[in-house]
C-alpha cells in the first residue's frame, strides 16, 4: 500500500507538473496585455468613439477620467463630439463599469484626460522601451501618440499586447 501511495504521488506530481509547463507561457501571453483584455470592446462605443479615432481601452483611465472625458464632449480636444443622452449614458455605464483600477490623476489632482498623459503611458512608452525611438511619434508614419493603430497592430479591436507591436520604421507604409 505505501509504496501504491507514493507511485501515485509522484504520477500526480510529474501530471502537475506537465500542466504548469503548458499553462505558464500562455499566462505570460495574458499578462503582457496588461489588463486591456479584459473586456470586450463595447459595439456602441466602437460605432461612436471609435467613428473619429481608435476606440481606446476603458482599462487605460479610471472612472473619475472617463467621467470628465464624458463630461467635455461639447469641446473633446477642439471637436464637438456631443452625443444624445441616452447613448451617452450608455457609453458612460460601459466605460465606468470597465474602467482602470490605476489612478489617473495629474499632479494638481484632476483627471487626466488624455491617456497619453498617464504615467502608465509615459513609462511604457518612453524611448529606448519597444524600440521606439524620441522622434516615433512625430514621424509620419505614426503621427502622433495618440495614434495606437500605427504600432499596435490590434489596437481597433483592443488588443495592445506586446506581440502585436510594430513600430513602423521611417519611410515605411503601413
Amino acid at each position: 500500500m505505501h509504496t501504491m501511495n507514493r507511485s501515485f504521488r509522484q504520477h500526480m506530481a510529474l501530471t502537475l507538473a506537465a500542466m504548469w509547463i503548458t499553462v505558464l507561457p500562455a499566462g505570460a501571453a495574458w499578462a503582457d496585455d496588461d489588463d486591456f483584455r479584459g473586456a470586450p470592446l463595447d459595439p456602441l462605443y466602437l460605432e461612436e468613439c471609435g467613428a473619429c479615432h481608435v476606440a481606446f481601452p476603458p482599462a487605460l483611465l479610471s472612472q473619475r477620467s472617463w467621467g470628465a472625458v464624458a463630461d467635455g464632449l461639447a469641446d473633446h480636444f477642439g471637436t464637438d463630439a456631443s452625443l444624445d443622452p441616452e447613448t451617452l449614458q450608455t457609453i458612460r455605464r460601459y466605460l465606468d463599469d470597465n474602467a482602470g483600477r490605476r489612478r489617473s490623476d495629474g499632479a494638481d489632482g484632476r483627471p487626466l484626460l488624455r491617456i497619453t498623459d498617464t504615467r502608465w503611458f509615459r513609462k511604457e512608452h518612453r524611448p529606448g522601451e519597444h524600440g521606439l525611438r524620441s522622434d516615433t511619434f512625430s514621424r509620419p508614419e505614426v503621427g502622433s501618440a495618440a495614434n495606437c493603430a500605427a504600432c499596435h497592430r490590434g489596437a481597433e479591436e483592443g488588443r495592445y499586447g506586446e506581440r502585436e507591436i510594430r513600430i513602423p520604421t521611417p519611410g515605411s507604409a503601413r
